[in-house]
């Protein structure tokens, strides 16, 4: 499974013929601005946009992203209508437990501690539940990527329904989990081969580096990916 981060949580996950584009927060990113990388480097080929919530950190670009590339949204039922009714054509809506499935992989939302809305005429629009998302490639890795959450136990069912390989996890505190949170829940609830942080550094009230989670994993390695740099995982 290859991964490219784009800054805060936005990652491009490719296997098999399957591109799937999460939350690409583009514009608007400092992160992946200040890297100077092509949009086109982005979306090209890509055959999916997953969401994990509502937020505009994470829902970004998708509206002009599905149009200009025809691809499929997988979102959220509520999230996945309000965004159908700006434009994107083609859907497919889930909700927490359920599978959602394609030709190459299965697609599981599952719960997160956090809210999902966007802002409309000064007023917050609920999109449904916040979640996240769990791929699990048909015949190769599973990656779970927590969305913004806190920790909380039954991401032990998480891992026991799905036994993720590979972790996408938020570290960047005040809207998520922080160091000591996310370690805990890496270290506590799963058994991870490849553990990525993410949202931090894009805005000055998160944390701006992964250090603080690097040193609250102790000797449980993390991979730190360069932005728009693809690695295997």
């Amino acid at each position: 499974m290859n991964i490219t981060w784009f800054g805060h949580s936005c990652f491009r996950v490719e296997f098999g013929a399957s591109r799937i584009l999460i939350d690409p927060f583009l514009t608007g990113n400092p992160t992946f601005e200040k890297a100077g990388i092509p949009e086109s480097d982005v979306i090209d080929g890509i055959t999916h946009v997953a969401l994990t919530h509502g937020h505009e950190d994470h829902v970004g670009d998708t509206v002009r992203i599905c149009k200009e590339t025809g691809t499929t949204l997988i979102a959220v039922h509520e999230l996945a209508t309000y965004l159908a009714s700006h434009g994107v054509e083609k859907t497919d809506p889930g909700n927490t437990g359920g599978v959602v499935p394609h030709e190459e992989f299965e697609l599981t939302f599952v719960p997160a501690l956090h809210s999902s809305s966007n802002m409309v005429d000064g007023r917050p629009v609920y999109l449904g539940d916040p979640c996240g998302i769990v791929i699990a490639a048909n015949g190769g890795k599973t990656l779970y990527h927590m969305g913004d959450t806190d920790v909380f136990s039954d991401m032990a069912l998480i891992n026991e329904l799905h036994e993720p390989q590979i972790g996408i996890v938020p570290i960047g505190d005040r809207y998520t989990m922080g160091a000591k949170a996310a370690a805990l829940a890496c270290k506590r609830f799963f058994d991870f081969d490849t553990i990525i942080p993410c949202h931090y550094g894009t805005f000055p009230i998160i944390d701006q580096t992964p250090e603080k989670f690097a040193a609250a994993m102790g000797n449980h390695e993390i991979v730190v990916p360069e932005v728009g740099v693809l690695f295997d995982a």
